[in-house]
């Protein structure tokens, strides 16, 4: 038997994977299903294929492949085309041009004139990069989707219900304790425990994992009926933005956010309260830059980045352990892919990456 410890992206994802290749597999979840404690909250995640490394490109069409599987087998809408645009002083749209052309992806090199009149709710300045197959996923939708599919596949779920203590047998097995007094008795654990990872007493040497709490903001669009692309900004500040969906309100709105500058924190001793510095650089950055909006926000919210120190995924295996955590604030659009991963990592069909090993080649 097969546990799966998270239910949020990546946990939600191994289970589906599992239980739909016939697995015996056991979800626990230590809150509720879609809950918003960890990073796998809300309504809008960018999907995108533009990166400055070929490794990544490749993972992101991958990653489409397993998106178009997942809805068909949960008859669910999940990702949304809608085009995206990189840009700002520190991104050089031209390399990630070429690694996109290398690997056949569609995309447009504009200069800013250009690209300002296709855009004219944004203040462009300097060259933008487009690609169409950009968009966004409904994370919430995704993780209700992968655990009623895993569930009508077969799998257990255990629901609000903490594990709180992990031993390894003489057999080789792995008892977990939950917090109401339950036992699971399992072949090989999934850890994808986001943020509690660190605070998991596991028998794994993992690798330095910083935690911060991070905000989001939802700014309200001037014209209703314009359909934004996302965006990638890296200057000053490194921001992303992105359609709101229903985390905005009732009307269209954009989500723009902070990639960097999060607080320290754990899991457990968050405050999830708003940065109010971060508000007033990413108001500041809509007023100067995307003129489209109104520059004050209708929504904010708080969520949480597990990050490594360079910014690559964990995800391998120790013993009759998996740990996956992807990770860095960029894992959401790899959910589907990530969760095949790992099930292959569970039942012994494939070696991790090396870049995404517990222990680092360099």
């Amino acid at each position: 038997m097969i546990a799966v410890v998270g239910a949020g992206l990546m946990g939600a994802a191994t289970a589906w994977q599992l239980a739909r290749q016939g697995h015996e597999v056991t979800l626990t979840e230590a809150y509720d299903i879609g809950h918003r404690h960890g990073s796998s909250h809300g309504s809008s995640r960018i999907f995108r294929r533009a990166y400055a490394d070929p490794f990544y490109v490749r993972l992101t069409g991958q990653a489409y492949e397993q998106w178009r599987e997942l809805e068909d087998d949960s008859s669910t809408p999940l990702l949304r085309k809608t085009g995206g645009l990189d840009m700002g002083e520190d991104r050089d749209p031209g390399v990630i041009a070429g690694l996109l052309g290398a690997a056949g992806v569609p995309h447009e090199l504009l200069g800013p004139e250009a690209a300002s009149e296709r855009w004219p709710y944004i203040r462009i300045t300097g060259p933008v990069l487009y690609h169409p197959d950009a968009g966004t996923v409904d994370a919430d939708e995704t993780v209700a989707a992968c655990v009623r599919r895993a569930i009508e596949h077969g799998a257990r779920a255990v629901i609000g219900n903490r594990v709180t203590g992990i031993e390894v047998r003489g057999s080789g097995e792995v008892l977990l304790r939950t917090d109401d007094g339950d036992e699971i008795v399992a072949d090989t654990v999934v850890v994808a425990a986001g943020a509690w990872l660190p605070e998991l007493q596991l028998p794994v040497p993992l690798p330095p994992l910083v935690v911060t709490q991070q905000q989001v903001f939802h700014f309200r669009q001037r014209d209703p009926s314009v359909r934004w692309p996302t965006l990638i900004w890296d200057g000053e500040l490194h921001l992303y933005g992105l359609p709101s969906g229903s985390d905005g309100g009732p009307l269209p709105a954009m989500k723009v956010a902070e990639h960097d500058r999060g607080t320290p924190t754990t899991a457990r001793t968050r405050s999830g309260v708003v940065d109010p510095s971060s508000r007033a650089r990413v108001s500041g950055f809509v007023r100067d830059r995307l003129p489209g909006l109104m520059p004050d926000p209708v929504a904010e919210a708080t969520c949480l980045y597990t990050t490594t120190p360079d910014e690559d995924f964990v995800l391998d295996r120790h013993g009759p352990f998996v740990i996956v955590s992807p990770c860095s604030g960029h894992g959401a659009k790899f959910a589907p892919l990530i969760g095949a991963m790992a099930a292959d990592l569970a039942t012994g069909r494939a070696e991790p990456h090396p870049r995404f090993r517990l222990e680092r080649a360099g």
